[in-house]
Formats: C-alpha cells, structure tokens, sequence
C-alpha cells in the first residue's frame, strides 16, 4: 500500500483560454491553471501526479529567493552575538563549566546564556553552540506548537492525530490526509503570533483540505487578523528559513 502524503496546498484559476491543466510555482504559492469544464478531481489527480516536480520546483524558488534574503543568524556563535527568536535578537553570553555537554539557557526571555565544557578549543566555540542552539530550538517548537494545539482546537474540535516537528526549507507546516500535522520549528525565529498563525492554518486543514473561501472564514474565527501575520511571513519567511 502506497503512503499517504499530505495534499499539496494551491489555488485554483478558472481560465476560458486554457487549453491544458498546468502549474505555476513562485516565492508564496502554487497555482493551477486549468480549463473551464475540467473536474476537480481530475485537478486533484493532475497535482498529485506532478507531486514531485512542484516539490522541487519549490526548493529551487526558495534556494533563489533566501540566497537573496538578509540572514538573521551571526555568522560565528561567538560571546556577544545575537541569535534570532521569536521575532528579536537576543544576545549570547558564553561560560565554561564542568558540564560535560553543551547547555542553554534562556536567561529572562532577554538573553542565550551557553555553558560549554571546560577543555574546547576556541575554534569548536561555534559549530557546537549553534548544533545546541538548534537542539534547543526544536525542543522549544514541540513545547509551542502544542500550546497553541491545546489554545485552538477544542473550539472547533479540529484534533490533530499527531504533531511532529521537523526541519523544512520550502514549507512552514503540512497536515496529512490522516491529519498528521507537520510543523517547521524554523518558526520559532519568527514573532510567536507568526508561529500561532501556522498552527491554526494546518488545524483549519483538518476540516477543509484546500484552500476555500470556508477554510480561511474558519482561519478567521480563531485570529481575526490573520492576513497581518500571513504577510509578515510573506515578508520576512526567506530570512527566517535560512535558520542558524
């Protein structure tokens, strides 16, 4: 039996010059091009069938649109660098200790504050703080992402059957034909209400699989001014998927 995946997310234009179904790619979204009397399901088989091309074509546009986009992370983890999150910057205070592996700690929501072993070389500073860093990130994600769970889906009982966080470079979140909802923990270098925003889109999916008029009225009864954090994703998305 064929694994599921979750269903591509795209929207549809009617056109009465169009001839054949086709697909247009860019920075913010996929579009189908289809003819008039075209069923949806066949619209449906078509961008199922070309999965695979829209996917990389995805990571193409996403390579050329980051490479262009200002990166938020330092370029060295180094005493007094800023790390990105939860839309701000934060500094970096490094110390040595006797713990024998690298630790975090967020120091009053205002500062990294890294305990490194005693014994490493000044060289390894960096590549092992930010190897923490994201380890910490993603521990932090799965703690977010399911308090927003917990915050948003009773109201509608828009339950997901399990929530799992992983490192994407072209999509901020998916929800699978099951209802598997996949988050991007990149999200935590965005502002928390960027990151709630997402959590709401892929819950509002387990009720409309598509993107209707009916899906983003319901994306709406959770945050009225949803379109506000959407564009600060439009935005900013490209620096905040370059990551650490």
């Amino acid at each position: 039996m064929n694994k599921q995946t979750a269903p591509l997310p795209y929207k549809l234009r009617r056109s009465s010059r169009a001839k054949n179904t086709r697909i247009v790619v860019t920075a913010d979204k996929i579009e189908v091009v289809a003819p008039l009397k075209v069923s949806e399901r066949r619209i449906q088989d078509f961008v199922q069938a070309q999965k695979d091309w829209i996917e990389a074509a995805l990571k193409r546009v996403a390579g050329r649109v980051q490479a262009a986009a200002p990166k938020l992370a330092p370029s060295e983890y180094r005493d007094g660098a800023h790390i990105p999150y939860q839309g701000r910057r934060l500094p970096l205070k490094i110390t040595t200790g006797k713990a024998k592996t690298v630790r975090i700690e967020l120091l009053n929501d205002e500062m990294f504050w890294v305990k490194l072993p005693v014994g490493i070389a000044d060289e390894q500073y960096s590549a092992l703080i930010q190897q923490a860093l994201t380890r910490w990130m993603k521990n932090q994600a799965k703690q977010h992402v399911q308090l927003w769970v917990d915050l948003h889906a009773p109201r509608f009982a828009l339950f997901p059957r399990s929530i799992r966080i992983k490192t994407q470079k072209s999509r901020w979140g998916s929800c699978g034909p099951q209802n598997d909802i996949n988050m991007n923990w990149l999200l935590m270098l965005a502002p928390a209400a960027v990151l709630e925003y997402v959590v709401v889109h892929e819950l509002c999916h387990i009720k409309h699989k598509n993107h209707s008029p009916a899906f983003w009225q319901l994306v709406g009864e959770h945050l009225p001014d949803f379109k506000q954090r959407r564009l600060w994703l439009k935005q900013h998305g490209a620096s905040v998927m370059q990551g650490l």
